[in-house]
């Protein structure tokens, strides 16, 4: 079998594009005939074709000619505050537009059902896809289909193959690392979000940077799930080793200053569980150890104390979505990354380390 045949055999509508140099969603304009497409873009994508001599899988073909004027939806994991309020934030900026939303949510995120998802999605004319996926898989899984229509996914790091929205979860946990530090602590200590999970990879990330650039050093995190449970399970293993207790004469703080002064919790219901363990222990926050957490949820504000955090604006990142899905389906390369950083919101539950 000669080259050629070879090229045939195997190209796909992502080798056409890396050799037109644009994105897969314009092959998919050039090869249904669709407006928007530069015609020196349309030149280049043709040879492309003809070159690795390809020919286009019926997903690919699965845009439609007509407008629907639906997008698809794909939530994975649960209910929790963030993507359900991005989710409800995006719904509520299509339906604006005049666009309504097939919506396909799934707990897990293995590749047999997102792409169940996806061709269900597809089968109804969406024009696009969005996704908001708990799970790093999830991402990787759907980059890996032919769509033949535009991805836009909440996404926070780097990888390539569709549109990014995202609000920046490595430089919010810098953010936070440096109003810790800017405090005068020098002991920071971490409880990450599932290793499964692209923003609390990121977190623990911008956490590590931050502390190497202060000079500190950043000891092993533990991990939780989220859950206010978790956070509370983790701040007993924190203080366990060092047998902190009612019964230490007023000596709890400085025992555990020795090993650490502040606690970055992944979110705040972890960080409202590690206030419970530690005031359970006869520890003051932030009198003995300062909190902080992530996302800035609505009872953030009425923990006791009141939590300083950062302040993700879920409604808002629902909206961006929508205004860049449209910019996206007028011209399919006009956008590459769209992302905001999150805002640091300080509360009573840092301060200085005590003496």
């Amino acid at each position: 079998m000669g080259n050629d045949d070879e090229k045939a055999r195997v190209a796909t509508i992502f080798d056409v594009a890396r050799l037109a140099g644009v994105s897969h969603q314009t092959v998919s304009r050039v090869l249904n005939d669709l407006p928007n497409v530069r015609p020196a873009t349309r030149q280049r994508v043709e040879q492309a074709i003809a070159q690795l001599r390809y020919t286009p899988s019926q997903a690919a073909r699965s845009l439609v000619t007509r407008r629907s004027r639906t997008i698809g939806l794909i939530t994975t994991g649960g209910p929790d505050y963030g993507p359900s309020s991005t989710a409800l934030g995006f719904n509520e900026a299509a339906r604006d537009a005049r666009y309504a939303v097939s919506m396909a949510s799934m707990l897990e995120s293995d590749p047999a059902s997102l792409r169940q998802a996806v061709d269900l999605l597809l089968r109804q004319n969406a024009e696009a896809i969005v996704l908001i996926a708990a799970h790093r898989g999830a991402l990787d899984a759907v980059r890996g289909i032919e769509l033949g229509v535009p991805l836009i996914a909440v996404e926070s790091t780097h990888r390539d193959g569709f549109h990014r929205v995202s609000i920046d979860q490595y430089q919010g946990a810098r953010i936070l690392v440096d109003h810790l530090v800017g405090l005068g602590h020098r002991r920071i200590v971490h409880l990450a979000g599932p290793v499964d999970s692209v923003d609390a990879l990121e977190r623990v990330r911008g956490w590590r940077d931050a502390l190497s650039e202060h000079g500190l050093v950043a000891r092993e995190p533990l991990v939780g799930d989220w859950t206010p449970a978790s956070g509370f399970r983790l701040g007993r293993e924190l203080v366990a080793d060092l047998g902190v207790g009612d019964d230490d004469d007023g000596r709890s703080g400085e025992r555990v200053g020795g090993l650490f002064t502040a606690v970055f919790a992944a979110n705040d219901q972890m960080a409202l569980g590690v206030i419970h363990a530690l005031s359970e222990r006869g520890l003051r926050v932030p009198g003995d150890v300062s909190v902080v957490g992530f996302d800035d949820i609505p009872e953030a504000e009425h923990f006791a104390p009141p939590l300083t955090t950062m302040r993700q604006d879920f409604p808002a990142l629902g909206r961006t979505i929508m205004s860049t899905l449209l910019e996206v389906l007028s011209d399919a390369d006009s956008v590459g990354v769209v992302r905001s950083v999150p805002q640091l919101i300080v509360r009573e539950s840092t301060a200085a380390p005590s003496a």
